[in-house]
């Protein structure tokens, strides 16, 4: 499959000129009817990960913690189908009830919970991946807030993707799913660069686990990160 030209699908960015084009293509907006608002560099950013995770022997699966419409997810299965890897789960964990009313300190002053656009069915997500012709038994909904679900049924990753803009939701995130991604994986942050308490989240969690691989940017201007997994 045509990755490249699948990101331009899911973000409708053909539907867009000008200064439109400019900020679908980085994410910068939230579209009406794309199946994502997180832009053609991050989505190639994960088919990036998995590939590179793929080609050097990496175990596991892709999760998603935060999807929306799916599209993150979406990009995923076509990468590991692309790679021959269909028989690896692509775990989708949202509430599907939008983002919780934030409770910390770092949180105060988000409004994420009252935008019903964040609410996305599981449903929704499931019509859009069979709309890619990728709704198939390795894509495995966990439903419900990260608190109560996770770990859960999650198995052993190979890239965790982290959209779940809180500090809350970040760090439930990572403290209940770090230990699945394997050595020579991939974390992604979706938020760091935007979000204090995302940021704050993913840096108390690196300096108690004692991580020291370097953060790398996404160049998207959004302050998207990702890093590996010491091998």
């Amino acid at each position: 499959m045509d990755l490249a030209g699948l990101a331009r699908q899911l973000t409708r960015l053909d539907e867009t000129s000008g200064e439109a084009f400019k900020d679908r293509y980085g994410g910068l907006d939230w579209p009406a009817t794309a199946e994502t608002m997180i832009g053609v560099p991050r989505l190639l950013n994960i088919a990036g990960c998995i590939t590179t995770a793929v080609g050097d022997g990496v175990v596991g699966g892709f999760a998603e913690c935060g999807v929306w419409r799916g599209g993150a997810c979406i990009m995923a299965a076509a990468t590991f189908n692309d790679l021959g890897q269909s028989d690896r789960p692509v775990w989708v964990c949202d509430s599907f009830q939008g983002v919780p009313e934030p409770t910390y300190a770092l949180d105060v002053g988000a409004t994420f919970h009252l935008t019903s656009l964040l609410a996305v069915s599981a449903d929704d997500v499931r019509a859009n991946f069979d709309r890619y012709g990728l709704l198939t038994d390795r894509v495995r909904f966990v439903e419900g807030w990260f608190r109560d679900t996770l770990p859960g049924p999650v198995g052993d990753l190979c890239v965790l993707r982290c959209d779940g803009d809180l500090y809350e939701s970040t760090w439930e995130t990572l403290t209940a799913l770090y230990d699945r991604v394997q050595p020579g994986g991939f974390v992604i942050i979706d938020d760091y660069g935007i979000w204090r308490g995302c940021r704050q989240a993913v840096d108390q969690f690196r300096e108690e686990q004692a991580i020291e691989t370097p953060l790398l940017p996404i160049e998207d201007g959004c302050g998207a990160v990702f890093w590996r997994v010491n091998q």
